[in-house]
């Protein structure tokens, strides 16, 4: 008798403990769309203004962001999460990283907030292939990459400055 209790007890729960998984997955997409995700680690996201199939997402690119760190690459979050438990995403992504990554963000995320992410992301399954490797400074790029440094058009010698424009 205790046994069909304990079993009639689990198949009630099944479905608070599905919705409760559900609420994350829909939790960690909000949280990669508004933290911004997609912008480095899905190729095109940005230029389109989020006009990528969500398909994609998540996939890393092969642009790469160069200062004087290297040359840095936005990884394929789909296929890292399958290398990891949830407690070591957990801990991983509040830890510095290169720029531009804001791991800093991350770090600043509850708990709960970083687990509902990786659940989204492993929901997603594994799609693409990994970025290209960290290039050391000075290091060929064996890809396009955007200069991430400070820039100033130099002025000849007493001509105005250009007016700002709204």
């Amino acid at each position: 008798m205790r046994t069909k209790i304990v079993a009639v007890g689990w198949l009630l729960l099944l479905p608070c403990v599905a919705a409760a998984a559900s609420s994350d997955v829909e939790r960690g997409r909000y949280l990669v769309k508004i933290g911004g995700c997609n912008d480095c680690h899905t190729a095109g996201y940005a230029p389109s203004g989020g006009a990528v199939p969500e398909a994609e997402w998540l996939t890393g690119q092969s642009v790469g962001f160069k200062g004087p760190w290297g040359i840095s690459y936005p990884v394929n979050l789909r296929l890292l999460v399958r290398t990891m438990s949830q407690g070591e995403w957990i801990q991983r992504v509040g830890k510095p990283v290169l720029p531009p990554m804001p791991w800093f963000s991350l770090r600043a995320m509850s708990e709960s907030d970083r687990r509902a992410m990786y659940r989204y992301i492993w929901s997603l399954g594994p799609a693409g292939s990994p970025a290209p490797a960290y290039v050391a400074p000075g290091a060929a790029a064996p890809t396009p990459y955007i200069l991430f440094v400070p820039q100033q058009e130099e002025r000849q010698a007493g001509a105005p400055a250009p007016p700002l424009k709204n």
